[in-house]
């Protein structure tokens, strides 16, 4: 079973044991959890890894002759793979929060610039006789930014940004990032 998890003390993954009655030798669960992190290393969309599950063991079978650590490694990776792929997962990319302080006069091409690399404008105020803008803006969207920052403001423009989140990629960046590892 998968399930979200955020962890309080900032993990993202937790595993847990709900076999009962010795279907699966104690010896082996490691195994089948080892297996579920190694397969969230290479997620099922695009080679990105999984991040922020739970994984709840159920169930499983045990055979005397063919039953070994390996076999519930693979198992647990097989599984993990299938359950994420039926759980339609999402690519997140990193959010950044910006903050451009800018003359008056460069407001419109500054706020139209955020607005064409997918921000989102948060706040504006002004501050000792300048403007500031505040975004929150994908991390892709940002290189080069402070070359046509410059550019549109002839260089009396500064900006600041620091991680914010992160937040689900649009349907069509993500079919585009896809198609791209798989080479589509």
């Amino acid at each position: 079973n998968l399930e979200p998890f955020h962890g309080e003390d900032g993990a993202t993954y937790e595993f847990e044991n709900k076999v009962t009655g010795g279907r699966i030798p104690r010896e082996y669960i490691p195994s089948v959890d080892a297996g579920a992190q190694d397969a969230m290393q290479y997620g099922v969309l695009a080679g990105y890894p999984l991040v922020n599950l739970k994984v709840t063991l159920l169930d499983g079978a045990f055979h005397e002759v063919d039953s070994s650590e390996m076999a519930f490694k693979i198992a647990g990776s097989q599984v993990l793979k299938k359950a994420a792929q039926q759980a339609q997962p999402v690519i997140l990319e990193p959010i950044m929060a910006v903050e451009v302080t800018t003359p008056e006069d460069y407001m419109g091409d500054v706020i139209g610039d955020l607005n064409s690399r997918r921000g989102q404008i948060q706040a504006m105020e002004e501050r000792s006789g300048a403007r500031v803008v505040r975004a929150h803006v994908p991390l892709s969207e940002m290189f080069g930014y402070v070359g046509d920052l410059r550019s549109k403001t002839q260089g009396r423009a500064n900006y600041s940004m620091v991680f914010d989140s992160y937040a689900e990629v649009p349907a069509n960046v993500s079919k585009e990032i896809i198609a791209k590892a798989t080479g589509e």
